[in-house]
């Protein structure tokens, strides 16, 4: 693959993940519940992170410094869901008032 054909796509994952950061950003300030707004934070860690490493990976060429950033990119994948599902288990066991945030239609 041509070097110049990398450097394009190599940017092109990490204006992606620049996007999906300021989705992010944007979603954990435009949420007022703490559980919409950890969600858009997971989202972010998991999916940004992920695509920005794979840009710099695609710009490092396949050497031993991609393979430690395909690990932070596995770590990430493993470690950022099962945290925010432990926090977000927290939030709904300790909040009395949970039920005025849930939209739930009754019948």
């Amino acid at each position: 693959m041509p070097e110049w054909l990398c450097l394009i796509v190599g940017v092109l994952f990490l204006l992606t993940g620049i996007v999906i950061f300021a989705i992010e950003l944007y979603g954990a300030f435009h949420y007022d519940y703490v559980l919409n707004r950890m969600h858009m934070a997971a989202f972010g860690d998991t999916f940004g992170i992920g695509v920005s490493l794979l840009g710099l990976m695609v710009i490092n060429g396949m050497n031993f410094t991609s393979l430690k950033m395909l690990l932070v990119i596995l770590f990430l994948w493993c470690a950022s869901p099962v945290s925010s599902h432990l926090i977000s288990r927290l939030e709904v066991t300790t909040n009395e008032e949970l039920e005025a945030h849930m939209e739930v239609e009754k019948e």
